[in-house]
């Protein structure tokens, strides 16, 4: 496959090279070979996107919404119809094995394009009536939204942000991860060959200073974020100084509760699909697994035998069910906290290592007699690093599932159904489950609580977050005045 991009941007409908920028190399994880280079966008490329961004916007606006959603819905099916040669363009940008790839990531990026193409035409405001006067409400876009994107979900998070944009009549500039810029390219080629008027759906590439220049920029009416809290930080306070829109989806320790009357199958299921499906590169992960002292060497006995089974290898082997991790220095972090959870005294029951192939490639890592002060139960590692603490009693657990900054996601298994709903209305997080755990269908709100972010994603949730309502009165009679 042809992993150089035509060019490392896309704006007002076509691909545009700017090579004053600087160089972006990028490195396939399975093998630490640089497979393309992108240059990040110069202030001309920035204002170039945001001025065909901010051209483009009316004119999208005064569509109805089922020509919009017609659209959108068009570029669902090419998606689908793609999924294959999409999928390994993902692997080649994360790592991420096909196996997964295949299934998870295009497929979820059409999935939001059919959602929000189907509401499109739905987004209506409301009559009140108020005796012979009356008012109504218009739902109407923002204007021109920014989304800037994680590397773990490039393609997802491309169409996460920008489907629900589009569909409620603004324009976006997207701004992959300077990790994973290639497959973001791709969906708004797609979208264009499904009919989208240029200038709607914008990437520009870059770092750290490229997203600052577009969050700062007044032309600009919304940013929404995907990625860390100290990243999150510094930008909702930039978007803040201009009173823009924020949606911001942060990170988090998420909690897993596993009660003694848990189906452990069904349990460990969860535990591994929420520490190690994408190398344990999951903002809403599970990385903190109670589990009830009844059962817990029971659990970490299956769990270790289960792990075996982890097929390791080229990313491209539809058999290989565990990749590489995203970069070196992604890879140097999660083995760092593996120093620093035998330093604190966890046991280390299961890998820890790296694994002697090339590319970035560890062990999944399993620690047991984990404490709630120590730094791998405390801090997000973003990596296959899975904490299993003790407990004894649903409050004790409740009250330290909860002792934590972050608030994105939690879940519980249990067959005790009261118990459940339970357990998940006293979680203070943003996304829960019961008896599963990552699920995250397009037709449900993700998002979370404290510093895990503000804003949901997806769902009719979204719409709230990509429009905005006018109120506008209407006065039958004659109007009165003082004098």
């Amino acid at each position: 496959m042809q992993t150089q991009p035509k060019a490392s941007h896309f704006i007002n409908g076509e691909y545009v090279e700017d090579t004053n920028g600087t160089p972006i190399e990028v490195i396939y994880p399975a093998t630490g070979e640089v497979i393309a280079t992108v240059y990040a966008a110069t202030p001309e490329i920035v204002d170039k996107a945001i001025t065909a961004a901010r051209d483009a916007q009316a004119g999208w606006a005064a569509m109805t919404g089922t020509e919009r959603g017609r659209i959108l819905r068009r570029a669902a099916d090419i998606m689908r119809e793609r999924n294959h040669d999409l999928s390994i363009l993902e692997t080649y940008d994360t790592g991420k094995p096909y196996q997964e790839t295949s299934v998870a990531d295009a497929t979820s990026g059409a999935d939001a394009l059919e959602y929000f193409g189907g509401l499109a035409a739905s987004l209506t405001g409301e009559h009140i009536q108020l005796g012979e006067d009356w008012v109504y409400t218009r739902r109407e876009p923002l204007g021109v939204c920014v989304g800037i994107g994680a590397w773990n979900y490039p393609t997802q998070i491309a169409c996460w942000k920008g489907a629900p944009a589009l569909a409620c009549g603004n324009s976006i500039i997207f701004k992959p991860s300077e990790t994973t810029p290639l497959c973001a390219l791709k969906v708004a080629e797609i979208l264009v060959e499904a009919g989208l008027p240029a200038g709607l759906y914008n990437v520009v590439q870059g770092m750290g200073e490229v997203g600052a220049s577009l969050v700062t920029d007044p032309r600009v009416d919304k940013v929404s974020l995907t990625g860390s809290v100290p990243t999150g930080r510094k930008v909702y306070a930039a978007a803040a100084e201009g009173i823009k829109h924020v949606t911001m989806e942060l990170g988090g320790k998420s909690p897993m509760i596993v009660f003694e009357d848990a189906d452990i199958e069904n349990a460990i299921s969860g535990a591994i699909l929420g520490n190690f499906y994408s190398s344990g590169q999951i903002c809403s992960n599970g990385t903190r697994v109670f589990v009830h002292r009844d059962i817990k060497e029971a659990f970490l006995k299956r769990l270790a035998e289960r792990l075996e089974n982890a097929v390791i290898g080229d990313p491209m082997d539809p058999n290989t069910s565990f990749g590489p991790m995203v970069s070196k220095r992604q890879m140097e972090i999660a083995l760092g906290y593996v120093e620093k959870g035998k330093a604190e005294g966890a046991r280390l029951v299961y890998g820890g290592a790296t694994i002697d192939r090339e590319g970035f490639y560890m062990q999944p890592t399993v620690f047991a007699d984990v404490t709630d002060d120590m730094s791998i139960a405390r801090e997000e590692i973003f990596g296959p690093v899975m904490s299993v603490l003790d407990f004894e009693t649903e409050e004790e657990v409740m009250a330290r599932a909860n002792a934590t900054e972050f608030g994105l996601a939690a879940g519980v298994f249990t067959k005790d159904l009261s118990r459940a709903h339970r357990v998940a209305a006293g979680f203070e997080a943003g996304t829960c489950y019961i008896n599963t755990y990552n699920d995250a269908p397009v037709e449900a709100p993700f998002g979370g609580m404290k510093n895990s972010g503000v804003g949901r994603e997806n769902s009719k949730a979204a719409i709230d977050h990509y429009s905005q309502l006018k109120t506008v009165y209407v006065r039958m009679g004659d109007m009165e005045a003082p004098f």
